[in-house]
């Protein structure tokens, strides 16, 4: 072939379709590419035609660049080029028509070096076919146009031969054989007068010589009353040209027909297009399932370079549903369309900062609606990168509306951390709060003070004039409580009488903060010995204050409530109505502490701790399990209780080796009972302690008891405190997988008393939760113990967990707590603790 020559500055030939630059974006966006051009040889120069993503002054170089492949042998251009610098990559294809000459070029480029992924050569290659063949029939139609002026020329000419006839005649077979699309041409009576190679073999016959002369409803009995036969008939009686799709049931194939009438009959081309209708079909049925999906799905694409954030190109009807928006609305828009004031700035940047790095991302924010409205939404949200994984092209996020189950959890949480009375804080957040600033100080140094405050004679008025006008004064004194201190100290309750008040951020100076504390504890003396009126009944009523202070010294928590505490009963001593200040004296407490850590670990030596179990029975009255319960036999105390002696052991790191031995025995008790038929099913929950579960170790220590045991683990239970979830969340779920990959039970032990948010809870390997005897206790008399227990059942329910009350020790409790949907207890009412041998007794009787 000879080497095409460039000619710059010409522009698009006349001859080219006007599709090709349509073909010319397709191509870019198939092959997602920025720069697409088409080049067309005409009269051998090489011409441009269509392209994108180039100025009027880089389109002679990228020309020049395309015109390699039409050299002989062909080649692709060696990067960078002279004509070209900035192109970094190019892929080209020749055009190649009917007859295998070649007529063009469809070339992608880009600036920055890639590659293209094996379907998007190959879409490549499909446009390149498509274009060849749109310039194939343009040609067609020129040379077609030449013959009808032929056939003109021929009627009106009377002096035209024969020869010349049989000339046209033979041309213009020959065209419509080197056609890539079928074509047939039929008389007035339906008779083929014309078949073309291409139309023979697309109707699955041998050759044209079958059709001639046959009429085409006989023939093709299929096509009868379908889109083909009505688009045809109205194509004949309006002679007016047609284009349809249509479906030929026999082969099972759609066909995309054109039909010309004239006046002779009338000419059809038709080419099988089953793949792109199937392809079409697909991505419909994709389209039409998310859009039907209850969650809300968003798809955005990344901006060019320089342009901030997303652009939102799809969403679905969950997302008009909830949002307001419709698609119109949306498309083109940031997905920050959906943000608003109280949509958290925090929350969003750690967003963008997993879309910068290509992350997927979880959150939970508050949307907003058109209409102003707002909802919790969490969304799950994922990256797509190009063909090659080097960039990240679109963002899919997949959100559903989770304000009910917020506002669940804030109820859960309120109920958790507030005291339901008073509306102050409780214990645990009082302990929450201690904990952060205890911790702070180790970072910032600062001074505080804790108050432990007790109402002096409250249970006279308790006694004498009823618990509701008890209750009316602890919510009076809550009130002025809180108006007595700053708004960044803390007001706690925590139960009964008692209060406590947390002073944050004295002077760092001792004699300095000591002497603030002492004026904030004087308030509130003279504020809580004004007179209270309740409901008509005047009352008189003064407190008795304890206070310990505190600097950026190490201190425990546990210390600074026992110090607090110790002073407030020591100013009780002193007459009440007074403040006191802890002093070292009051350390006695603490040596009493380290003499029983002393004997703990004389007990550990001389094997003195033993197991009692307590069983769990079923709604239908059979045991299913036992929890195992600590209990130390001390020589000269007797039997002591866990709640004696396990706060010195974590205190003096003892709670080790404790917990070690208790898991061990529970194992070989296990495996003793799994000898025995009327026992082998049976569990047993040990407890777990934080600083037990946070042991590197631990994981190991019970695999090895199990494994040593050969006890089948899911019939062992570990309970585990709420308290592990304060911190280091990650690394707790990463553990208590492990141990759900071997088989272990996993329960949450007192439930509703900690840390437990719904955001943690849905993410852990559970399989129970615990109702805490608290709750239980006063579930019939409480209403508020009576709606945690009932939160606590359904939401157990609702993440498909089991459930389990302790504490029952009523038939009316333990009918309360069924007709909710609990179906394990365990309490008094069934059984106490028990040591081994008179729970074997205890099963015995059970089982007459």
């Amino acid at each position: 072939m000879p080497t095409a020559h460039f000619t710059p500055d010409k522009e698009a030939p006349l001859s080219a379709p006007p599709d090709t630059n349509r073909f010319a974006a397709l191509a870019a966006r198939c092959c997602q590419t920025p720069i697409a051009m088409v080049v067309v040889l005409e009269n051998g120069q090489v011409v441009f035609s269509a392209g994108t993503g180039f100025s009027a002054a880089e389109r002679e170089g990228l020309v020049t660049l395309c015109a390699a492949i039409l050299e002989s042998p062909s080649r692709q251009p060696l990067l960078p080029a002279r004509c070209a610098p900035g192109i970094q990559f190019f892929r080209g294809l020749p055009l190649v028509g009917q007859g295998g000459q070649l007529t063009g070029v469809l070339a992608v480029m880009d600036k920055t070096p890639r590659s293209l992924s094996a379907e998007q050569a190959q879409d490549l290659e499909s446009l390149a076919g498509l274009i060849a063949g749109q310039l194939d029939l343009r040609r067609l139609h020129s040379e077609r146009k030449a013959l009808d002026t032929e056939r003109t020329r021929i009627s009106t000419s009377m002096r035209q031969t024969e020869e010349d006839a049989q000339r046209l005649a033979t041309r213009l077979g020959i065209t419509l054989e080197s056609i890539t699309e079928g074509f047939y041409t039929l008389d007035p009576d339906w008779r083929f007068t014309y078949v073309n190679s291409e139309g023979a073999r697309l109707l699955r016959r041998s050759g044209a010589k079958e059709l001639l002369g046959k009429n085409i409803w006989e023939e093709f009995p299929g096509v009868v009353n379908t889109v083909f036969s009505e688009q045809v008939q109205a194509a004949v009686a309006t002679h007016q040209q047609v284009e349809f799709e249509a479906l030929y049931a026999p082969l099972d194939r759609w066909f995309e027909v054109r039909v010309h009438p004239f006046p002779d009959g009338l000419a059809v081309y038709f080419r099988d297009i089953s793949r792109q209708r199937h392809t079409r079909e697909q991505l419909m049925l994709l389209e039409t399932s998310i859009s039907r999906l209850n969650d809300i799905v968003i798809i955005a694409e990344a901006v060019p370079s320089g342009s901030p954030g997303l652009r939102i190109i799809f969403v679905n009807n969950a997302f008009e549903r909830h949002t307001g928006y419709s698609r119109s609305e949306a498309m083109g828009q940031s997905p920050r369309l959906l943000c608003g004031p109280l949509t958290d700035r925090t929350e969003l940047r750690r967003m963008a900062l997993a879309f910068r790095q290509g992350e997927p991302v979880q959150a939970q924010i508050i949307t907003y609606k058109k209409n102003g409205r707002h909802f919790w939404m969490e969304v799950d949200i994922v990256p797509v990168a190009d063909d090659a994984g080097v960039f990240f092209t679109h963002w899919v996020a997949v959100g559903r509306d989770v304000t009910r189950r917020k506002a669940t959890e804030s109820e859960i949480r309120h109920l958790a951390f507030y005291d339901a009375l008073t509306q102050l804080p409780n214990r645990q957040l009082l302990m929450n709060r201690l904990h952060k600033t205890l911790g702070h100080n180790q970072q910032q140094p600062r001074a505080g003070a804790l108050m432990f405050i007790d109402l002096d004679n409250f249970k006279s008025l308790n006694d004498t004039m009823g618990h509701q006008k008890g209750d009316l004064l602890l919510q009076k004194v809550a009130k002025r409580l809180s108006a007595c201190v700053r708004p960044s100290d803390m007001v706690a309750r925590l139960g009964g009488d008692e209060f406590v008040v947390l002073l944050d951020d004295l002077d760092e100076d001792s004699q300095v903060a000591a002497a603030q504390a002492k004026e904030s504890g004087e308030k509130i003396l003279a504020a809580l010995r004004e007179p209270y009126s309740l409901a008509g009944y005047q009352h008189y009523s003064t407190c008795s204050i304890g206070i310990t202070s505190f600097d950026h010294t190490e201190h425990a928590i546990g210390d600074l409530l026992k110090q607090a505490d110790l002073a407030m009963y020591q100013a009780k001593v002193a007459g009440r109505n007074t403040l006191c200040f802890f002093d070292p004296v009051m350390q006695a407490a603490v040596s009493a502490t380290a003499a029983l850590q002393s004997d703990l670990r004389q007990g550990l030596r001389e094997n003195q701790f033993l197991l009692h179990y307590q069983p769990q029975v079923g709604r239908d009255g059979r045991m299913t399990g036992v929890e195992a319960l600590l209990r130390w036999q001390h020589s000269s105390r007797g039997l002591v209780g866990p709640t004696e002696f396990i706060p010195a052991a974590e205190e003096g790191g003892l709670i080790l080796p404790l917990g070690q031995w208790a898991l061990e025995t529970a194992c070989r008790q296990l495996a003793a009972w799994s000898q025995r038929p009327d026992t082998a099913a049976l569990s047993i929950a040990v407890n777990v302690s934080v600083r037990q579960f946070r042991h590197s170790d631990f994981v190991d220590l019970v695999m090895a008891a199990l494994k040593e045991t050969g006890v089948s683990p899911h019939k062992l239970k570990l309970e585990l405190t709420e308290s592990l979830l304060a911190d280091d969340i990650e690394v707790t779920i990463s553990k208590m997988a492990a141990l759900k990959d071997m088989g272990v039970t996993l329960s949450i032990d007192d439930f509703g008393m900690g840390y437990s948010s719904l955001s943690c809870l849905k993410r852990l390997p559970l399989d129970q939760l615990k109702i805490d005897k608290t709750f239980v206790t006063d579930i019939l008399r409480d209403p508020n113990d009576a709606a945690i227990a009932r939160t606590i059942i359904g939401l157990a329910q609702s993440l498909g967990l089991g459930v389990v009350a302790e504490g029952v020790e009523t038939e009316a409790q333990r009918d309360f707590l069924s007709r909710h949907g609990c179906e394990c207890y365990q309490g008094y009412l069934f059984c106490k603790p028990l040591p081994i041998d008179e729970l074997e007794d205890f099963m015995r009787t059970l089982s007459r």
